[in-house]
């Protein structure tokens, strides 16, 4: 079993908030970036060890950007989707139309990721979001007359601005849509992005701490009672509704990211594509690839694991840490975890480790603590 992951990097403008690698503007040649993407896949697909393809994502960026004959064009050049059980694309509101669903579905798209953000149209505003609220309820209506059945919203917490009063909105607006999957993550001042020069610059104020905590436990005691599966620290899912292909990055399953920026993984090396697609399209067509490598340690891989795992509903499996890693690390790990244990940040199910509610407000001390530096 494995992945595919693949980068869109065009956006038609750039959110405050990003840090993944996009450009912006109006005159794009996709077709010579569907070439590399291509390219690129035959060149590195012996990577994978004839394992059979059963995730692709494609993220941004905003993949709907992409025109659907370039979609249907990289589905039939690529030829791996025979065994596929997740196609998922991510899509900006802006870009939904009834033709645009309709031809994802046609495709084979049996996923969709949308980025909301927030239903409150002076926090888009803010963070430079190119839809309003009303869009975005009007595409998500769109995608699911289209036949979509597994669509998933993104949402931020701690925009500034944002109060408990406008979160609650946005959180009840989502739940009323009633997707299969909800995203939510904490706004993240990124190095480099406008968001940190406008905090630095004194523009704005970064949401107080106390109100983030209350936001995030609004988020999670109302999508509960609404039927969701926290799954993931940041992720909730209706039933057997989780996102499949992320979930196989934090079990180490093997995945292969293609294009500018993508990165790699085959359970031991990892692969960084350029941020850079002018250079990424340079190196693909000299070469077939564009990669640059990352031989990780054990302590390095270990590290990855528990924290990745630790973020999950599964917990760490005891016996899986014993078995993928040795006795050194199950030993750490149980020596660490004592104290969590006892002041109820984490349980122990049957031979698993789990984070508590509790828990879940300090993990990046628990993971910090299991580590090995």
């Amino acid at each position: 079993m494995a992945g595919i992951y693949i980068h869109i990097p065009f956006c038609r403008k750039k959110c405050i908030y990003c840090d993944f690698y996009s450009v912006g503007g109006n005159h794009i040649d996709f077709s010579a970036y569907i070439d590399c993407l291509v390219k690129e896949y035959h060149q590195r697909k012996a990577e994978l060890e004839d394992e059979f393809i059963k995730t692709i994502y494609i993220g941004g960026g905003t993949p709907s950007l992409l025109p659907l004959e370039q979609i249907q064009r990289l589905k039939y050049e690529l030829n791996c989707f025979q065994n596929v059980e997740e196609f998922t694309v991510e899509v900006n509101p802006d870009d939904v139309t009834m033709e645009y669903a309709q031809g994802l579905r046609m495709i084979g798209v049996n996923r969709v990721s949308m980025g909301v953000q927030s239903f409150v149209d002076e926090e888009l505003k803010l963070i430079n979001r190119r839809h309003n609220a009303q869009k975005a309820i009007d595409s998500f209506k769109i995608l699911k007359d289209a036949g979509f059945e597994n669509m998933s919203l993104d949402l931020i917490f701690g925009i500034p601005q944002q109060t408990l009063d406008s979160w609650k909105y946005s959180v009840g607006k989502a739940i009323e849509l009633n997707p299969a999957h909800i995203s939510a993550y904490s706004l993240m001042y990124e190095e480099g992005t406008r968001l940190t020069v406008m905090r630095d610059k004194g523009l704005i104020s970064e949401c107080d701490d106390d109100v983030s905590v209350a936001m995030y436990n609004h988020l999670v005691s109302e999508l509960k009672k609404a039927g969701y599966d926290h799954y993931e620290i940041s992720n909730f899912a209706k039933t057997d509704k989780y996102s499949r292909h992320n979930a196989s990055y934090w079990d180490f399953t093997p995945y292969l990211g293609l294009g500018a920026s993508a990165h790699s993984f085959d359970g031991k090396i990892r692969r960084y594509n350029p941020s850079n697609w002018k250079k990424y399209e340079a190196l693909v067509n000299e070469q077939g690839y564009a990669y640059e490598e990352e031989y990780e340690n054990l302590d390095e891989l270990y590290n990855e694991w528990v924290m990745t795992m630790l973020r999950t509903k599964w917990g760490i499996d005891k016996s899986v840490l014993k078995e993928k890693f040795g006795v050194k690390y199950y030993d750490w790990a149980n020596k660490i975890i004592v104290p969590y244990l006892k002041d109820g940040s984490v349980i122990q199910k049957g031979n698993s480790i789990h984070l508590t509610e509790k828990g879940v407000m300090v993990s990046d001390m628990i993971y910090r603590d299991l580590f090995i530096v």
